[in-house]
Formats: C-alpha cells, sequence, structure tokens
C-alpha cells in the first residue's frame, strides 16, 4: 500500500467520521433542549467537532443521574402526605386575585404548602448574619442542619465551627452538607472537613465527583443552596454563604472585593418547610431519612401576617420551577419590580417576561455590581443591557469594590421573594436552589428599604453611556452571551 493511498484512506475516513458527528448531533443534541442551547452545541460541535463533542459529552447531559431523580419524587411524595392541611393561612389582608394560582403552582412543582403565622426579619450586614447563626447554633438543644454550597472554617468563621462543636459536646446532633466542588476550591477544605470530622460532626458532600468512588454527574452541576435549621424553630437562609467576605482567593484580596449579601431569618411553620429541603439532600446523599425530624409545627397560623412557601428547584425537578415562578409573578405585576441579582443571565423567556413588563407600564428596577468577580458570567450579563435599557427597565450599578451578592425580587406591594436562586440559565437550569416566597406587606416594606439602601449605593447606567462601550467590550459581551447558553 503506498503512502499516497494511505494518506487519502485516513482522509477520508476522517470526512466520513465528520459527517457522521454532524448528523448523530442534529438528532441528539436538540432533543429536550431549549432552541437556543441546542443551537450553541450545535454551533460548538460544526465549528470544533471533536473538541465540541468531548464537551458534550462531559457537561451536555443536565439532569442528575435518575437514583437521585427517583429519591426526589420519592421525598416529594413524602413531603405532600406529611404536610397535608398545613395551607392554613392568615386572611385578615385581602389577597392579590393571583396570588393563589401561583401558591398552586409552587405546591404542584415543588410539594411545598404556603403557611402563615411566620415571622422574619432581614439582615444585609456579612458579619452580623454570621454573628446571627453563630448564636442560635450556642442555643440548640436537639439538633443543628447545615446546608451551604460554601462552607469553609478560616478566621472569619471560626466561631460558627466552635459553636457547631460547643453543640455536639452538649449532644446536639450536628448534621453538615457542603456542595463538593464548590468548597474544595476554596483554600481551606482540608481544614475544614478535618475540623468538621475531629468535633464530630456528621457531615456529607453534596454531589461529590469522585468517578472511583461511583460517585459522577456532570460535574457543573451543584448544590448552591445555604440554609441553617436550628431544633426546627429558627431558620436562615438566602445568598451568603459560611466563609470570609472576601472568599480567600488571592485575586480577589488583590482587588480589595467585598461580598454583599442578604439573609433571612425565619421562626415559625415555614422552619419546618427549610427542614424538608435539608432532609432531601440529606436523603440523596446518606439513603437516611429523618422522618422524626419533618413533623410540622402546628401552632396557631393566623397570629401573623406573613404567609411563606419554601420552593426548592433543580435538576432533580422534571420542570425549572424557580423560572416558572419568576415568569408567573413577573406577569403578575401590576405596579413595580425591583430585581436583584448578581448574575444577570436571562433566557428569552425571563428576557421576554420583563420587557413586557415595561410595556405593560410596570415601572422595573434591576440591582447588579459595577464589577464581576467571574469575567465569563459579567460580560454575559452586560450583553442584555442594551436590550433592557431600551426597554425601560433603570439598571442600578453597585459601587465597587463591593460584589452585590444577595439574590430577591419584589412583586407590587404583595410579595417578595428571597434565596439563593440568581437570576440567570445556571440558576434555573444546573443548580440546585431555594427561594423562599413571603406574603405580607411588613416584609415587602422591610425588602423596599434594603432596595432604597442599595439605591444610595449604586449608579444609575443610562442608555447613552452604555452606547459609548468600546467595540472590543460589545465584542467579549457577546462572545460570551454565547457561550453561556451552552447548558
Amino acid at each position: 500500500m503506498d503512502a499516497g493511498f494511505l494518506t487519502t484512506a485516513i482522509v477520508v475516513l476522517l470526512l466520513l467520521i465528520d459527517f457522521v458527528i454532524r448528523v448523530i448531533a442534529i438528532i441528539v443534541v436538540p432533543r429536550n433542549r431549549k432552541p437556543s442551547s441546542a443551537t450553541a452545541w450545535l454551533l460548538a460541535i460544526f465549528f470544533i467537532p471533536y473538541i465540541g463533542v468531548l464537551f458534550f459529552l462531559l457537561i451536555g447531559s443536565y439532569k442528575l443521574p435518575k437514583r437521585r431523580r427517583d429519591k426526589q419524587a420519592e421525598i416529594n411524595r413524602f413531603i405532600i402526605e406529611s404536610t397535608d392541611g398545613m395551607e392554613r393561612v392568615s386572611r385578615d389582608h385581602p389577597w392579590p386575585p393571583w396570588l393563589e394560582s401561583v401558591v398552586a403552582l409552587n405546591r404542584n412543582l415543588g410539594a411545598m404548602p404556603l403557611v402563615g403565622g411566620n415571622t422574619a426579619s432581614l439582615n444585609g450586614d456579612y458579619q452580623a448574619s454570621l454573628d446571627a447563626m453563630t448564636a442560635e447554633i450556642a442555643k440548640a438543644r436537639k439538633y443543628v442542619h447545615v446546608e451551604f454550597y460554601i462552607l469553609s472554617c478560616d478566621q472569619t468563621t471560626k466561631p460558627f465551627f466552635d459553636a457547631l462543636e460547643d453543640a455536639v459536646k452538649r449532644g446536639v446532633s450536628v448534621r453538615v452538607l457542603l456542595d463538593h466542588v464548590a468548597s474544595f476550591r476554596t483554600r481551606d477544605y482540608k481544614q475544614t472537613t478535618k475540623r468538621l470530622t475531629a468535633m464530630g460532626a456528621s457531615w456529607h458532600l453534596m454531589l461529590p465527583v469522585q468517578p472511583f468512588k461511583g460517585k459522577y454527574q456532570r460535574p457543573d452541576l451543584r448544590n448552591h443552596r445555604k440554609l441553617l435549621i436550628v431544633d426546627g424553630k429558627v431558620g436562615f437562609m438566602g445568598s451568603q454563604n459560611v466563609i470570609d467576605r472576601s472568599y480567600n482567593k488571592k485575586s480577589n484580596i488583590k482587588r480589595g472585593l467585598k461580598w454583599k449579601e442578604l439573609i433571612v431569618r425565619l421562626e415559625g411553620p415555614i422552619v419546618a418547610g427549610l427542614n424538608a429541603i435539608f432532609i432531601t439532600d440529606w436523603y440523596s446523599e446518606t439513603d437516611e431519612l429523618l422522618r422524626r425530624e419533618t413533623e410540622p409545627i402546628t401552632d396557631d397560623l393566623t397570629t401573623s401576617a406573613l404567609d411563606a412557601q419554601v420552593v426548592p428547584s433543580g435538576p432533580g425537578f422534571p420542570g425549572e420551577n424557580n423560572l416558572r415562578l419568576f415568569l408567573a409573578l413577573l406577569y403578575y405585576a401590576q405596579e413595580r419590580i425591583v430585581i436583584t441579582s448578581p448574575y444577570f443571565v436571562p433566557d428569552e423567556s425571563m428576557l421576554m417576561a420583563i420587557t413586557t413588563a415595561t410595556q405593560r407600564g410596570i415601572a422595573v428596577d434591576l440591582f447588579v455590581s459595577e464589577i464581576g468577580d467571574q469575567a465569563l458570567v459579567y460580560h454575559a450579563q452586560r450583553s442584555y443591557y442594551e436590550a433592557l435599557l431600551r426597554a425601560g427597565v433603570r439598571i442600578w450599578m453597585y459601587k465597587k469594590p463591593y460584589i452585590l451578592h444577595a439574590k430577591h425580587f419584589t412583586i407590587d406591594d404583595d410579595v417578595a421573594v428571597i434565596g439563593s436562586s440568581n437570576m440567570d440559565m445556571r440558576s434555573f437550569q444546573l443548580n440546585m436552589e431555594v427561594s423562599l416566597m413571603v406574603r405580607g406587606r411588613s416584609f415587602v416594606d422591610e425588602m423596599r428599604a434594603v432596595e432604597d439602601g442599595y439605591r444610595k449605593d449604586s449608579r444609575e447606567l443610562t442608555l447613552d453611556e452604555w452606547m459609548k462601550q468600546p467595540l472590543r467590550s460589545t465584542v467579549l459581551d457577546n462572545l460570551a452571551r454565547l457561550t453561556s447558553a451552552l447548558q
């Protein structure tokens, strides 16, 4: 066989393989995938076939393994059965006519009921939030459930870990969940896990990427929730992780970056809802179902104006629970929408809902950070500014060197939502998140005060200013926007 024939045969074979890859991609990639995501993947595969296919095989599936999805369905049935009849809420103030359907939507999607008789208070001070959680752990008598995307033992969080250790010594059951990949990337990961083991806490990694131990799924499917439950009486949730506000990264410290967060402290029957989320994740990672700690508090549910509903979301559910909730509220808004999201990369439906709101005459404010900590997401977010500004959305840029990491929004004077979920495609489809919908004028007023504080520490971005952006920034923004669709 001469060299020329061999070369020709290899070329023909490679062209044939390339053709087969493209045909298979057209059949496989778009199945059950959003058009924007399918298009982005097909472009990657068509322009860089072998590399594109490799990445698709690595991160192309946004579903958790079937075993974990089955567990989620099982726990959902358990939650519905154990919370049957809890839909007792305060009617001392008239509900918006649309709220009942949103409550039903959330119940159908995430299994959790709307319950009344709750109190809630917001805390936007980073250190004060850590102190408040530490103080509640110090009072624990039965159990402490800790679940954070990032949990790190450093100089700032040492009192938090000391309180956990003291609780263990008192005979309190301390259970801890931390996301594997996110926490592993922190400076003090080994120190943190050693400390948890040494104190006697029962701890597990969430969504571990340990293929040699038979534990593997798409590596960027992460558990992004942040929860603390003490004795089933007090709960905390929101945007804040347990780590120094610089995240102990040299690049952040060099730039002087500091994270601005918002946490809500809860008491009342809704704490059982937060605990059910922890129990779900604990069961997924350990096969242990903590049945005895799922019983809801059944005190008088009409003593407070605050009605609240927990909404879990993530790839363990068949639908995008958080996105559906957000869209429903955006379309029901009658007067005003205020959104705070550090990573704002909306899909087509979210962008349409927001711009439709302004066209209906609704005032829409969006709070984002003036600077970013993640270059790709930061540039993808910027690519939406022109469309938003032209639609009439007011964009407020929180002053540097702070990263506004809080995640919440308000609808009229009726409803507020706070939690771990960003308004981006990653949070909608890839991350396990938890949101809390609260009905109550007092809570919305408290949230409005927080928003007013942001406004004082922000500058408004105008369309005229934005249109003066250099061409290189526009190119970077648009390229980043294309990659954001690779879900």
